[in-house]
């Protein structure tokens, strides 16, 4: 199962962007995050010029949260292109609060394109290329929008609507696996013990999976669609053609050089060499 990688349009460029994941998004003080940080309200890391202060050690730090986020792009295409190039800083009061209401819109859309392009690279899921890219067109148009338009746009149909195209692709993309197990579609797998399970094929879409035990699992081909790997162990798994799985997905887990992964999808740099 071919994966398309990303195009640079999908993939986060912090150059090009105006740090809007340290402005605009929240944070409480938790495992992920060493403190609490409201909306609209600059991280203390952050600097003037736009840098994290501390990228170099932010998970000694307490920040393990902000190596897992990704923004799928949203970040360059609201600083550049929504917003052309005005800042948060020096644009004002309303315009800073118009640019981090849109930026979450933005991203919940890059990621719809960021799924819709790996579908659309599924050869067995050619029954529905049409009504993919119908529905990739309709999204890109929406990430152009005005930023009126967008930070008063409801993304929830829209997300409804592609995730029953992404579920049919899918479907079709898993029908000729061979050692198919029925469907998992959220379920909660919360430190289950599932060393060495063969899951080919398996829909863990939405399932919860945080600090399970995968060790050595088979997860070809399986749909990983919004499924919570937070701390889950993957060593010496095989996660070769898994079907939507993302780079926070991998990074909130924990893995080794054993683990198989898709040629798509970076090894996360936080993990150790065994495995």
């Amino acid at each position: 199962m071919p994966v398309s990688p990303a195009g640079p349009e999908l993939r986060a460029d912090c150059s090009r962007c105006f740090a809007l994941c340290c402005v605009a998004l929240p944070f409480s003080a938790s495992a992920d995050f060493a403190r609490d940080k409201a909306a609209g309200t600059p991280c203390p890391n952050l600097g003037g010029d736009h840098r994290c202060g501390i990228h170099d050690r932010l998970r000694p730090e307490g920040y393990t949260g902000c190596t897992v986020y990704d923004c799928f792009g949203a970040g360059q295409k609201v600083s550049q292109v929504t917003f052309g190039g005005r800042d948060w800083r020096t644009g004002g009061r309303e315009h800073a609060r118009l640019m981090f209401a849109v930026f979450p819109v933005v991203e919940q859309l890059h990621e719809l394109l960021h799924h819709l392009d790996e579908a659309l690279a599924l050869p067995a899921a050619r029954p529905v290329h049409t009504e993919l890219r119908r529905a990739r067109e309709r999204v890109e148009r929406l990430s152009l929008g005005t930023p009126d338009e967008l930070a008063g746009l409801d993304v929830g149909p829209h997300r409804r609507e592609v995730g029953a195209l992404l579920q049919r692709a899918g479907e079709l993309a898993r029908a000729g696996l061979r050692g198919r197990r029925k469907d998992r579609r959220g379920a909660d797998l919360a430190g289950a013990r599932l060393r060495g399970a063969d899951l080919r094929g398996v829909s863990l879409r939405g399932a919860c999976l945080i600090a399970a035990d995968l060790t050595g699992a088979d997860l070809r081909g399986a749909d990983l669609l919004g499924t919570d790997l937070r701390d889950a162990d993957l060593t010496d798994a095989d996660l070769t053609g898994a079907l939507f799985l993302t780079r926070p997905q991998l990074t909130a887990a924990r893995g080794g050089a054993g683990t198989r992964l898709p040629a798509s999808l970076p090894r996360p740099a936080h993990w150790t060499a065994r495995g």
